[in-house]
């Protein structure tokens, strides 16, 4: 990957693991520069298909691209930062990340959004900003 391609996709996260939304400065392991689409699926390195994500995302994700959408039991494509629009498919409810579409659900599944040690740790931020 060029150096400008990977500070444009720096840049244009804002700071933020572009699933969670979790600031970079309260991370412990450092963000990582995703492919959406897996390289193993035919996914390219282009601006179009790379994503930040924190390390926990980025894991859990790993190179799926489809999760069982836990309300209704069907397979859906998960979150694509650079096609969907993240308020149309996620809300905050406090510090528990609510999706409110099968992608959403999907996604905050597959990524373990909720994992307890997650929410603890947004709740801690929250307390002390």
């Amino acid at each position: 990957m060029d150096r400008q391609l990977e500070q444009l996709v720096w840049a244009r996260s804002g700071g933020r693991c572009e699933y969670c939304q979790f600031p970079k400065q309260f991370a412990r392991s450092p963000f990582q520069i995703d492919h959406i689409v897996a390289q193993k699926h035919s996914g390219a390195t282009t601006a179009e298909n790379l994503a930040i994500a924190c390390f926990p995302c980025n894991s859990y994700k790993g190179p799926n691209i489809a999760g069982i959408d836990p309300v209704r039991g069907r397979t859906v494509r998960l979150f694509n930062p650079r096609k969907d629009r993240w308020a149309a498919h996620f809300e905050w409810r406090g510090d528990v990340l609510v999706g409110l579409t099968a992608i959403g659900r999907a996604s905050i599944h597959v990524l373990w959004i909720n994992h307890p040690s997650a929410v603890n740790m947004r709740r801690l931020i929250r307390e002390l900003s």
